[in-house]
């Protein structure tokens, strides 16, 4: 059995993902409670853009982390588009579960639905990603234990779509995306608990590509995304504030005509 170091760079790439994790999950929950309070296309966009947010959020957690992953005897490679595909999971089941809290009429039942298909992607995210890991040898899982991260991946979904539905203030939302960031990470460290390497000592080349060269680029540009998207939220009015502004500016259109 090989033998697996799932932090070879120490603390820093751990740290870094639960912190990609916590940004994500603070701007999907922010870019939700302004699409609570919209109509219309405007509720649609911030509903997509929450669930841009948390998906890469959680993809980006991961990938970070598999920086960290190593095994001895063995160097890994990154299958693209079996890579990119877990990207695409995450973003499309997100946005599944955040337009059904959205959307839902009944909203305990919109939430364990949404908290349901959020999990389950997440988990299937995560397992895709696992899929896309090439080296010399047999990956295999501790059913139990892969079982156990499914779990954690429905539970902090549906504890991540109540926080969306029920907090509002800005304290409040910060307290929530770390409690989120950890559940992430955890469901993350679970999963890849789970797993144990026959390696099998090869010369030939690895197909794919390595972390360096393509999960270090594309988890920049994704980190970046996240910064970007969360000064656009910020500098954006709340509805509060754009209610405010129009109440204020109807006084004085009266007293000029």
């Amino acid at each position: 059995m090989g033998h697996l170091d799932h932090a070879a760079l120490g603390w820093l790439t751990p740290a870094l993902s639960y912190v990609m994790a916590c940004i994500g999950a603070a701007l999907g929950l922010r870019c939700t409670v302004r699409a609570l309070a919209a109509t219309g296309r405007s509720r649609r966009n911030w509903l997509v853009t929450a669930a841009s947010a948390i998906g890469t959020g959680i993809w980006t957690m991961h990938f970070v982390a598999m920086l960290g992953f190593s095994v001895a005897g063995t160097d890994i490679r990154y299958d693209v588009p079996l890579t990119l595909l877990s990207l695409l999971v995450a973003m499309v089941v997100v946005c599944a579960g955040v337009f059904a809290v959205g959307y839902g009429r009944d909203r305990g039942r919109a939430l364990l639905i949404g908290g349901l298909t959020t999990g389950l992607g997440v988990a299937s995210m995560h397992y895709l990603g696992m899929a896309a890991v090439r080296l010399h040898g047999d990956v295999t899982y501790d059913p139990v234990v892969v079982g156990l991260s499914v779990l954690i991946a429905v539970v902090a979904a549906t504890a991540a779509l109540w926080a969306a539905l029920n907090i509002k203030s800005p304290v409040a939302v910060t307290i929530a995306s770390l409690i989120m960031g950890a559940a992430v990470s955890s469901m993350h460290y679970t999963g890849m608990f789970a797993v144990s390497v026959r390696v099998t000592p090869s010369g030939e080349a690895l197909p794919g590509a390595t972390a360096m060269q393509f999960i270090f680029p594309l988890a920049v540009g994704l980190g970046s995304y996240l910064f970007l998207t969360s000064a656009f939220v910020a500098l954006s009015p709340t509805a509060g504030e754009r209610e405010a502004s129009a109440s204020a500016q109807r006084p004085v259109e009266s007293v000029a005509r």
